[in-house]
């Protein structure tokens, strides 16, 4: 006969139900279900990043609730559970955890070994001893990740664990970028980025984030190529004049419906550039007459896209300017002024270009301080930039409308919770 204990405890109950609803398979999926009778449940694996965040379980707390009731109802639930350890998170994390850092110009070291505690200064390896350390590190966070989500007893099927850094993943996404190749989806192209200059390395759209920055207004000159006067345009970023494009003006803004189709010549520099009229153009803000540059944010992109601009980028990875003049500068007197401004940051940049623009007089009074949103990598210190590189896209509809009609009808055969998403897709 069993005795009851003096005090009841609760403690490795997780442990015990855990290894109970493992062997019984209680969660496992059945692949030989029909489809008709599939809940597939896709939910973006957390990011291995030394310790799990109180939101990524509650969110998954939700999501155990609908894949319950699924089973309840007597559909087999695809519940997959994963990893994310491939990004700038995990990068980060093995440089501070080891102090290393990856340079590609470093040899392979086969013996290298961590110092128990990270130097002050961080140590360069080569990218296979780097990634050595990333999976290292990776393999015993996910141990204390797996601890914890199977302490919480989520209903998830654990013979499915992949991680996104793993052979099976690689392999995958390896095959998946080939095929598109063959079938003529994958395309190569020069073209702009979000970068974060003390990464140095590109950024997604989902690592980003907008913050608060002040800056300010700069009024500046630029002159109509017929001669018949000047239009003024404000910009919080004069140091990319010499990256000027265009001018744009909203189509339907009748203050400026006779500049479109005619041209204008860039202060200091001289370069001759088109208006153009584009929907996104702001005709309450500034002037209502925007310089399109390659690039300052996001809707220079949109414009510089759509609009089939020429690429005039002149910040480089390092978040320097080209030391170079660059061709479409001729002058001399242009010339001499982007010297004065070649192989600066972009605050000094923007600071020999004030002071020029105030000494030739095409600043047209003082600068109008303002707070506005600036994009930021979400664990960066410094804003992004925008840079060019060779890269390998999938065509996405943005370039073909057909194709992007084809997405956008797709999108409306899902079922959208909540339904605002669906403008979001």
């Amino acid at each position: 006969m069993s005795t009851i204990p003096e005090r009841p405890s609760l403690d490795g109950i997780e442990a015990v139900w855990a290894a109970r609803w493992d062997e019984d398979g209680t969660y496992r999926f059945t692949p030989s279900a029909h489809r008709d009778d599939v809940f597939a449940i896709d939910t973006p694996p957390p990011t291995v990043s030394g310790s799990i965040h109180m939101g990524t379980i509650f969110g998954y707390t939700q999501t155990d609730a609908i894949a319950r009731y699924q089973r309840m109802t007597g559909k087999s639930v695809f519940y997959p559970i994963g990893w994310d350890d491939n990004g700038l998170a995990t990068e980060r994390r093995v440089q501070n955890f080891y102090g290393v850092r990856c340079d590609p110009t470093v040899p392979y070291d086969p013996d290298f070994e961590p110092p128990a505690e990270p130097p002050e200064r961080d140590i360069p390896v080569s990218r296979p001893n780097f990634i050595a350390l990333c999976e290292r590190l990776t393999a015993d966070d996910e141990r204390v990740f797996e601890d914890i989500f199977r302490r919480l007893g989520l209903s998830v099927d654990w013979t499915l664990l992949y991680t996104t850094v793993g052979e099976v993943s690689r392999r995958t996404s390896q095959l998946a970028f080939l095929h598109n190749l063959d079938r003529g989806d994958a395309y190569s192209a020069e073209a702009p980025t979000m970068w974060d200059i003390d990464d140095r390395t590109a950024v997604a759209q989902a690592e980003m984030e907008d913050r608060e920055r002040p800056g300010a207004y700069h009024a500046l000159a630029f002159h109509r190529s017929d001669g018949s006067g000047d239009v003024v345009v404000d910009t919080t970023r004069p140091e990319l004049v010499p990256s000027c494009v265009a001018l744009v003006a909203h189509p339907d803004d009748e203050r400026h419906a006779a500049l479109v189709g005619t041209t204008v010549t860039t202060p200091l520099f001289g370069v001759e550039v088109p208006v153009v009229a584009h929907r996104l153009a702001e005709p309450d803000k500034g002037t209502g007459v925007a310089m399109i540059c390659t690039f300052g944010d996001t809707t220079d992109v949109t414009w510089w896209r759509e609009l089939q601009l020429p690429t005039r980028a002149l910040i480089g990875r390092d978040g320097r300017f080209a030391r170079e003049c660059p061709d479409w500068i001729t002058s001399d007197g242009a010339r001499s002024a982007y010297a004065a401004m070649a192989g600066d940051t972009v605050k000094q940049g923007q600071r020999a270009i004030v002071e020029a623009l105030v000494a030739s007089g095409e600043l047209l009074g003082e600068p109008r301080p303002l707070t506005h949103p600036v994009k930021f990598y979400e664990r960066g210190s410094r804003p992004l930039e925008i840079v060019t590189s060779r890269q390998w896209y999938i065509a996405n509809g943005g370039r073909d409308q057909s194709l992007r009609d084809t997405f956008v009808e797709r999108g409306r055969q899902l079922a959208w919770h909540p339904p605002h998403m669906r403008h979001r897709y």
